[in-house]
């Protein structure tokens, strides 16, 4: 059994939302729309999402002010905007508030589909960085690397004599095979009719 993808789309246009289902149902993802602000951040403080696709011109709250509140409750969650107001402005506004990518309307289905799939795997390594500390605690981060890098070369000196004692084992083992399976052949082509 596969597990979905979940992306919230806040739009409030339900035409975009229909669109992100349509592209991305049959594909892994489930599409769970949102039409403004306040109803996505209620949707995500109760679920969990692999991505948030949202429109920067809503009533109430802007996109904008969806992304810094989502980046800001979960700095690991991928926020991308999407948009028929692109300006530069719109756009700079948007990277202060820590989106991982700014797509302009129309959206076609590849958009859509590589949009989702490029959102899905920043959520995987923000999250994957997340679970692993990046260093041990009171120590430089040179060091943490060191450490690990001794446990490695530790095991391996460890393992050796063991890795060793199998080849001891398991050659002769192999090498009296083949003069057997070499031996019989040669009696068999010995004893064939002519």
């Amino acid at each position: 059994m596969t597990v979905l993808k979940k992306i919230l789309v806040v739009d409030d246009d339900p035409v975009i939302g229909k669109s992100f289902d349509r592209v991305l149902s049959g594909k892994g993802y489930a599409v769970i729309t949102a039409s403004n602000g306040r109803e996505a951040l209620d949707k995500l403080a109760r679920e969990d999402y692999d991505a948030v696709f949202t429109d920067i011109k809503m009533p109430g709250m802007s996109g904008i002010e969806v992304a810094a509140r989502v980046r800001a409750a979960r700095p690991w969650l991928p926020v991308v905007i999407v948009t028929g107001y692109g300006s530069e402005a719109n756009e700079a506004k948007a990277k202060e508030a820590g989106v991982a990518a700014f797509l302009r309307k129309p959206l076609s289905p590849e958009m859509i589909e590589q949009s989702a799939q490029d959102a899905v795997v920043k959520n995987k390594i923000a999250t994957a960085a997340e679970a692993v500390p990046a260093t041990t605690p009171g120590l430089p981060p040179s060091a943490g690397r060191r450490v690990g890098r001794f446990a490695k070369n530790a095991g391996l000196f460890f393992a050796a004599p063991f890795i060793g004692l199998a080849y001891v084992v398991a050659l002769p083992l192999v090498g009296l095979g083949l003069l057997a399976r070499y031996g019989y052949q040669a009696l068999k082509n010995r004893n064939a009719p002519r």
